[in-house]
Protein backbone atom coordinates (compact mmCIF):
# COMPACT_ATOMS: atom_id res chain seq x y z
CA UNK A 1 0.00 0.00 0.00
CA UNK A 2 1.31 3.44 -0.86
CA UNK A 3 0.49 6.33 1.42
CA UNK A 4 1.20 9.97 1.95
CA UNK A 5 0.61 12.15 4.97
CA UNK A 6 1.85 15.26 6.66
CA UNK A 7 5.36 14.99 5.17
CA UNK A 8 4.15 16.87 2.13
CA UNK A 9 5.82 19.34 -0.19
CA UNK A 10 4.45 22.58 -1.54
CA UNK A 11 3.92 23.27 -5.20
CA UNK A 12 4.60 26.67 -6.68
CA UNK A 13 1.03 27.69 -5.84
CA UNK A 14 1.73 27.13 -2.14
CA UNK A 15 -0.68 24.21 -2.06
CA UNK A 16 0.66 21.15 -0.23
CA UNK A 17 1.19 18.11 -2.46
CA UNK A 18 0.64 14.81 -0.66
CA UNK A 19 1.28 12.47 -3.58
CA UNK A 20 2.12 12.87 -7.25
CA UNK A 21 2.97 10.47 -10.05
CA UNK A 22 2.28 10.33 -13.77
CA UNK A 23 -1.38 9.49 -13.20
CA UNK A 24 -2.68 11.37 -10.18
CA UNK A 25 -2.15 14.35 -7.92
CA UNK A 26 -3.09 14.30 -4.24
CA UNK A 27 -3.15 17.67 -2.49
CA UNK A 28 -4.35 19.48 0.63
CA UNK A 29 -7.16 21.81 -0.38
CA UNK A 30 -7.04 25.10 1.55
CA UNK A 31 -10.31 26.40 3.00
CA UNK A 32 -12.42 28.96 1.12
CA UNK A 33 -11.16 28.07 -2.35
CA UNK A 34 -13.73 26.59 -4.78
CA UNK A 35 -12.69 23.35 -6.46
CA UNK A 36 -13.58 24.73 -9.90
CA UNK A 37 -14.54 28.05 -11.42
CA UNK A 38 -17.82 29.44 -10.12
CA UNK A 39 -19.87 32.62 -10.24
CA UNK A 40 -17.60 34.32 -7.66
CA UNK A 41 -14.76 34.53 -10.15
CA UNK A 42 -12.32 33.71 -7.34
CA UNK A 43 -9.23 31.59 -7.96
CA UNK A 44 -10.17 27.88 -8.00
CA UNK A 45 -8.27 24.67 -7.34
CA UNK A 46 -8.37 23.31 -10.89
CA UNK A 47 -6.95 26.51 -12.38
CA UNK A 48 -4.31 26.92 -9.67
CA UNK A 49 -3.14 23.31 -9.96
CA UNK A 50 -3.07 23.34 -13.77
CA UNK A 51 -0.89 26.44 -13.71
CA UNK A 52 1.31 24.84 -11.07
CA UNK A 53 1.79 21.67 -13.15
CA UNK A 54 2.44 23.70 -16.29
CA UNK A 55 5.25 25.64 -14.63
CA UNK A 56 6.79 22.86 -12.53
CA UNK A 57 6.86 20.36 -15.38
CA UNK A 58 7.43 22.92 -18.14
CA UNK A 59 4.44 21.66 -20.11
CA UNK A 60 3.49 23.48 -23.32
CA UNK A 61 -0.14 24.14 -24.18
CA UNK A 62 -3.10 23.11 -22.04
CA UNK A 63 -2.55 20.85 -19.05
CA UNK A 64 -5.08 18.08 -18.39
CA UNK A 65 -6.34 17.74 -14.84
CA UNK A 66 -9.52 15.82 -14.05
CA UNK A 67 -11.82 16.63 -11.13
CA UNK A 68 -12.68 13.31 -9.50
CA UNK A 69 -14.62 14.41 -6.41
CA UNK A 70 -15.52 17.63 -4.65
CA UNK A 71 -15.20 19.44 -1.35
CA UNK A 72 -17.45 22.35 -0.40
CA UNK A 73 -15.71 25.70 -0.68
CA UNK A 74 -15.34 26.23 3.12
CA UNK A 75 -13.97 22.70 3.65
CA UNK A 76 -10.26 21.82 3.50
CA UNK A 77 -8.16 18.67 3.43
CA UNK A 78 -7.14 15.76 1.22
CA UNK A 79 -8.27 15.75 -2.41
CA UNK A 80 -7.30 13.66 -5.43
CA UNK A 81 -7.11 14.83 -9.05
CA UNK A 82 -6.41 12.82 -12.22
CA UNK A 83 -3.51 13.78 -14.50
CA UNK A 84 -4.67 11.69 -17.46
CA UNK A 85 -8.06 10.97 -19.02
CA UNK A 86 -7.61 7.24 -18.34
CA UNK A 87 -6.94 7.90 -14.66
CA UNK A 88 -9.91 10.27 -14.53
CA UNK A 89 -12.22 7.62 -15.97
CA UNK A 90 -11.00 4.90 -13.60
CA UNK A 91 -11.08 7.12 -10.51
CA UNK A 92 -14.59 8.28 -11.45
CA UNK A 93 -15.59 4.61 -11.65
CA UNK A 94 -14.14 4.14 -8.16
CA UNK A 95 -16.30 7.00 -6.90
CA UNK A 96 -19.42 5.47 -8.46
CA UNK A 97 -18.69 2.04 -6.99
CA UNK A 98 -17.78 3.51 -3.57
CA UNK A 99 -14.23 2.17 -3.88
CA UNK A 100 -12.91 5.54 -2.76
CA UNK A 101 -13.38 5.73 1.00
CA UNK A 102 -13.65 9.22 2.45
CA UNK A 103 -13.05 10.06 6.10
CA UNK A 104 -13.55 13.47 7.69
CA UNK A 105 -13.21 15.07 11.10
CA UNK A 106 -15.47 17.80 12.38
CA UNK A 107 -15.96 19.89 15.49
CA UNK A 108 -19.60 19.91 16.53
CA UNK A 109 -21.55 22.30 18.71
CA UNK A 110 -23.14 19.83 21.08
CA UNK A 111 -22.10 16.26 21.82
CA UNK A 112 -23.82 13.27 20.16
CA UNK A 113 -25.80 11.18 22.68
CA UNK A 114 -24.09 8.02 21.44
CA UNK A 115 -20.30 7.93 21.15
CA UNK A 116 -20.55 6.22 17.77
CA UNK A 117 -23.24 5.19 15.36
CA UNK A 118 -24.68 5.20 11.85
CA UNK A 119 -26.93 7.96 10.56
CA UNK A 120 -29.40 7.28 7.75
CA UNK A 121 -31.53 10.13 6.41
CA UNK A 122 -33.22 11.13 3.19
CA UNK A 123 -32.04 14.47 1.86
CA UNK A 124 -33.65 16.86 -0.60
CA UNK A 125 -31.71 19.73 -2.13
CA UNK A 126 -33.31 23.00 -3.15
CA UNK A 127 -31.27 23.96 -6.19
CA UNK A 128 -32.48 27.56 -6.07
CA UNK A 129 -31.45 28.23 -2.46
CA UNK A 130 -28.66 25.59 -2.27
CA UNK A 131 -30.11 24.34 1.01
CA UNK A 132 -30.51 20.64 1.84
CA UNK A 133 -33.26 19.41 4.15
CA UNK A 134 -34.09 16.08 5.78
CA UNK A 135 -37.35 14.65 4.44
CA UNK A 136 -39.37 11.45 4.70
CA UNK A 137 -38.41 8.34 2.77
CA UNK A 138 -40.21 8.29 -0.55
CA UNK A 139 -40.26 12.07 -0.97
CA UNK A 140 -39.88 12.90 -4.65
CA UNK A 141 -36.28 13.76 -5.47
CA UNK A 142 -34.93 12.71 -2.07
CA UNK A 143 -31.69 10.71 -1.86
CA UNK A 144 -30.59 8.33 0.87
CA UNK A 145 -27.62 9.57 2.92
CA UNK A 146 -25.55 7.25 5.11
CA UNK A 147 -22.57 7.99 7.34
CA UNK A 148 -20.80 6.44 10.31
CA UNK A 149 -19.46 8.65 13.09
CA UNK A 150 -17.30 8.24 16.17
CA UNK A 151 -16.66 10.78 18.94
CA UNK A 152 -12.89 11.14 19.42
CA UNK A 153 -13.03 13.69 22.24
CA UNK A 154 -15.55 16.03 23.88
CA UNK A 155 -15.75 18.64 26.63
CA UNK A 156 -19.49 18.66 27.33
CA UNK A 157 -20.19 21.47 24.88
CA UNK A 158 -18.32 20.46 21.74
CA UNK A 159 -17.04 17.23 20.25
CA UNK A 160 -14.32 16.18 17.83
CA UNK A 161 -16.02 13.66 15.59
CA UNK A 162 -14.61 11.31 12.94
CA UNK A 163 -16.99 10.63 10.05
CA UNK A 164 -16.87 8.09 7.23
CA UNK A 165 -19.19 8.72 4.33
CA UNK A 166 -21.00 5.87 2.59
CA UNK A 167 -22.83 8.19 0.22
CA UNK A 168 -21.74 11.49 -1.25
CA UNK A 169 -24.70 13.83 -0.93
CA UNK A 170 -24.47 17.60 -1.04
CA UNK A 171 -23.77 19.08 2.42
CA UNK A 172 -24.34 15.59 3.83
CA UNK A 173 -22.22 15.72 7.00
CA UNK A 174 -23.36 19.23 7.83
CA UNK A 175 -27.05 18.37 7.46
CA UNK A 176 -27.00 14.97 9.17
CA UNK A 177 -25.01 16.14 12.20
CA UNK A 178 -27.30 19.15 12.54
CA UNK A 179 -30.30 16.83 12.38
CA UNK A 180 -29.14 15.02 15.55
CA UNK A 181 -28.66 18.32 17.37
CA UNK A 182 -24.92 18.68 16.75
CA UNK A 183 -24.36 21.24 13.98
CA UNK A 184 -20.80 21.82 12.88
CA UNK A 185 -18.81 24.63 14.46
CA UNK A 186 -18.89 27.65 12.18
CA UNK A 187 -21.68 26.36 9.94
CA UNK A 188 -23.62 29.50 9.04
CA UNK A 189 -26.16 27.54 6.98
CA UNK A 190 -27.14 24.59 9.18
CA UNK A 191 -26.13 25.82 12.63
CA UNK A 192 -26.65 29.58 12.53
CA UNK A 193 -28.03 29.81 16.07
CA UNK A 194 -24.74 28.39 17.43
CA UNK A 195 -22.44 30.31 15.11
CA UNK A 196 -20.81 33.71 15.41
CA UNK A 197 -20.12 35.82 12.30
CA UNK A 198 -16.73 35.11 10.79
CA UNK A 199 -16.28 31.63 12.25
CA UNK A 200 -14.78 29.10 9.84
CA UNK A 201 -16.64 25.83 9.45
CA UNK A 202 -14.73 23.02 11.19
CA UNK A 203 -14.86 20.19 8.66
CA UNK A 204 -11.72 18.58 7.26
CA UNK A 205 -11.05 15.77 4.77
CA UNK A 206 -8.51 13.69 6.71
CA UNK A 207 -8.28 10.48 4.67
CA UNK A 208 -8.80 9.15 1.17
CA UNK A 209 -8.26 5.44 0.56
CA UNK A 210 -8.62 4.23 -3.02
CA UNK A 211 -7.22 1.79 -5.60
CA UNK A 212 -4.55 3.43 -7.76
CA UNK A 213 -6.07 3.91 -11.22
CA UNK A 214 -3.19 2.09 -12.96
CA UNK A 215 -1.37 -0.16 -10.49
CA UNK A 216 -4.56 -0.98 -8.51
CA UNK A 217 -2.43 -0.72 -5.35
CA UNK A 218 -4.31 0.51 -2.28
CA UNK A 219 -3.38 4.18 -1.94
CA UNK A 220 -3.81 6.29 1.17
CA UNK A 221 -3.76 10.07 1.60
CA UNK A 222 -3.85 11.62 5.07
CA UNK A 223 -4.18 15.29 6.01
CA UNK A 224 -4.75 16.36 9.62
CA UNK A 225 -6.58 19.63 10.44
CA UNK A 226 -4.61 22.87 10.71
CA UNK A 227 -3.15 24.20 13.96
CA UNK A 228 -5.87 26.81 14.35
CA UNK A 229 -9.04 27.24 16.43
CA UNK A 230 -11.26 25.36 17.04
CA UNK A 231 -9.05 22.38 16.12
CA UNK A 232 -6.47 23.39 18.75
CA UNK A 233 -9.06 22.76 21.46
CA UNK A 234 -7.94 19.11 21.31
CA UNK A 235 -4.52 17.87 22.40
CA UNK A 236 -1.71 16.56 20.20
CA UNK A 237 -2.28 13.17 21.82
CA UNK A 238 -5.82 13.05 20.42
CA UNK A 239 -4.53 13.77 16.92
CA UNK A 240 -1.76 11.20 17.23
CA UNK A 241 -4.36 8.57 18.12
CA UNK A 242 -6.41 9.76 15.14
CA UNK A 243 -3.41 9.48 12.80
CA UNK A 244 -2.72 5.94 14.00
CA UNK A 245 -6.33 5.00 13.37
CA UNK A 246 -6.29 6.57 9.91
CA UNK A 247 -3.10 4.75 8.96
CA UNK A 248 -3.85 1.32 10.35
CA UNK A 249 -7.64 1.22 10.63
CA UNK A 250 -10.05 0.07 7.98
Amino acid sequence: MSQSGEHSVEGLSGISVLLEDNHLLGIVKPVNIPVQEDASGDADMLTLLKNDLKIRHQKPGNVFLGLVHRLDRPVGGAMIFAKTSKAASRLSDSVRTHSIRKTYVAVTNGVPKQTEGRLVHYLLKNERTNIVTVVSKGTAGAKEAILDYKVLAEDGNRALVCVELHTGRSHQIRVQMSQIGCPLYGDQKYGASFTKPGEQIALWSVRLRFPHPVTKESTLLISLPPDTAPWTQWSDHVYQLLRNELEYGE
